[in-house]
């Protein structure tokens, strides 16, 4: 089993960057099996290709258009997938929905695909995360982990 965690979106633009924050947190503060990648995708869209070949679960976290209040973090699976991801909010999410089309059609596309967002309050230039955004740090933390436990793949705190 091969499994990647996938921390998507741009440091830069305030809320957009709140699943690189995620999977940063993770990659501080806890240990995975060898058979679990967390990696920070950015805004790398395609350029992420030869990460989900091999991979058989990938979960990825980033900001989400949902039409929801600020801060709402929502689970999307399988189909929901590509309707969510219709509505970009930044340039990486049509890299993001195309990544997804061309694994599929070069026929290495995970088996099972899960993505935890936010609904952000702030896409404009800027470093910070807005306080509705950055009060869900802990709960995407958590629900991450979770699902990760579900997959037989739980994350270990590093002790310090």
């Amino acid at each position: 089993m091969s499994v990647l965690v996938l921390g998507i979106g741009n440091l830069i633009m305030s809320d957009d960057g709140i699943g690189v924050r995620v999977v940063q947190l993770l990659q501080q503060e806890y240990r995975f099996p060898s058979e679990v990648t967390v990696l920070d995708g950015g805004t790398l869209g395609l350029d992420l290709l030869p990460w989900l070949e091999g991979t058989e679960q990938l979960l990825m976290v980033d900001a989400v258009e949902t039409g929801r209040e600020p801060g709402t973090v929502v689970r999307l699976e399988g189909e929901e997938l590509p309707v969510a991801l219709k509505t970009k909010l930044s340039p990486h999410q049509v890299g993001l929905q195309d990544l997804l089309a061309v694994a599929e059609l070069q026929g290495f596309s995970p088996q099972e695909m899960v993505l935890w967002g936010v609904q952000p309050a702030i896409l404009e230039m800027g470093t910070e995360l807005s306080s509705a955004v950055a009060a869900q740090m802990d709960t995407l933390v958590d629900r991450v982990l979770a699902e990760l436990a579900g997959w037989g793949v739980a994350g270990q705190p590093i002790a310090g």
